[in-house]
């Protein structure tokens, strides 16, 4: 059983062998209703041919859903003590997080009440644990008090807009989302938090993953729907090019060392957390464009071909660029950029093509262009097999 309470120390940096908690990955599941429904909600605007008018609450809904999930996993690479209280504000943020998915539909129709309350529930159990490390954790009190402080005031303005006709204007989200990603830049001057680079990389491939399993998700219940109206071949290839792409994408995240670059390159942290934002943006629109891709092939949609090939290739070119940016500016990448923009430009291609050969030959082309990005330029050399009196000596 966990203590009641134990000492908030900041945890080692070079902690060996630092993983995920089993707390952290039932944190991360509960995001999984949020994630779902913003995915749901622009399948249904695509498929409606109204994809402009859901671009703007997907990417806000969006933000609010990493920024959370952000905040609390950086906090927890530098001070998770796993005892009952720290549990408990765990647990608090996680009905936060559930309040927000509730609240999607409504953003989605120009209503961010309810998503708001579930963002403050959430701040409410951060601004305790780090009013906690500031208190048990001397050497930290500084850049732990400028956390606390920051997210309690930006919070306020969040809250106030809720004040305004409509919530305001569009351009005060995005101070206020602006304000936001400010105070970790400013938090941090005193002195950076102990945050542990492979367990942070790990955290962030375990979110990656959880996109692409939504993508999974949302592209079994279009199959699921579209049998009703009979089971083609056009609908077979598009789930399974889907799932090639899916796949594919997997390949590329997890073919870069994340851990070992934060390791080196701990000054580039800010970029690389931050880039992510589009890059975890990019593949639950993935998700929600494979969704659509399916439900054309099942029945008929407001969406063009071409609509519904872009709400695909847009964003797994965006995956990809990003994905090559992060790691280069960490200079732990052996991808030359020219194919990686030769890649993403041919992905691109494919909407001019879709009219044309429509959208199961458009997702079969951008299934191979990914499989032939990954067969010349992320598959490791073979290496010999170690001999016997040198396998001894591997670490297990």
């Amino acid at each position: 059983m966990p203590p009641l309470r134990s000492r908030m120390a900041a945890r080692d940096l070079g902690e060996p062998h630092r993983v995920s908690s089993p707390l952290e990955l039932l944190f991360d599941l509960t995001f999984v209703a949020a994630v779902s429904q913003v995915a749901g909600r622009l399948a249904h605007a695509t498929e409606e041919a109204h994809l402009g008018d859901s671009v703007a609450p997907f990417f806000m809904v969006f933000f609010a859903i990493w920024w959370a999930w952000m905040n609390f996993t950086w906090f927890a690479s530098a001070y998770d003590t796993d005892d009952v209280l720290y549990r408990v504000m765990t647990f608090v943020q996680m009905a936060g997080v559930l309040v927000l998915a509730a609240g999607v539909p409504d953003a989605f129709d120009g209503d961010f009440t309810t998503v708001t309350i579930g963002y403050l529930v959430m701040r409410v159990g951060l601004v305790s644990l780090w009013v906690r490390a500031a208190i048990a954790h001397p050497a930290g009190r500084a850049t732990a008090l400028r956390y606390a402080a920051g997210l309690s005031i930006v919070q306020v303005f969040w809250v106030s807009r809720l004040a305004l006709p409509d919530g305001g204007p569009m351009w005060l989200f995005f101070v206020c989302a602006a304000l936001d990603l400010s105070v970790p830049l400013i938090a941090e001057r005193p002195g950076m938090t102990t945050w542990h680079p492979h367990h942070i990389a790990e955290r962030y491939g375990l979110f990656t993953i959880i996109l692409l399993g939504e993508s999974v998700l949302a592209a079994t219940n279009a199959v699921q729907d579209s049998v009703e109206h009979g089971v083609s071949g056009k609908l077979i290839t598009i789930a399974l090019a889907g799932l090639a792409i899916l796949f594919a994408l997997w390949w590329v995240y997890f073919s870069e060392p994340a851990g070992e670059g934060l390791e080196a390159r701990r000054d580039r942290s800010f970029i690389w957390g931050y880039g992510h934002y589009f890059i975890f943006a990019a593949l639950a629109a993935i998700g929600a464009g494979l969704e659509t891709a399916v439900a054309s092939a099942g029945e008929h949609i407001e969406a063009s071909t071409r609509t519904v090939v872009a709400a695909v290739a847009v964003p797994v070119a965006v995956v990809l660029v990003l994905l090559w940016a992060l790691h280069a500016q960490m200079r732990r990448t052996n991808v030359r950029p020219a194919l990686i923009f030769a890649a993403a430009a041919l992905v691109l291609l494919t909407i001019l093509a879709a009219p044309g050969i429509g959208v199961a030959a458009s997702l079969i082309a951008i299934a191979v262009l990914l499989a032939l990005l990954i067969a010349t330029t992320l598959t490791p050399p073979l290496t010999a097999r170690p001999s016997s009196e040198n396998a001894a000596e591997r670490p297990r």
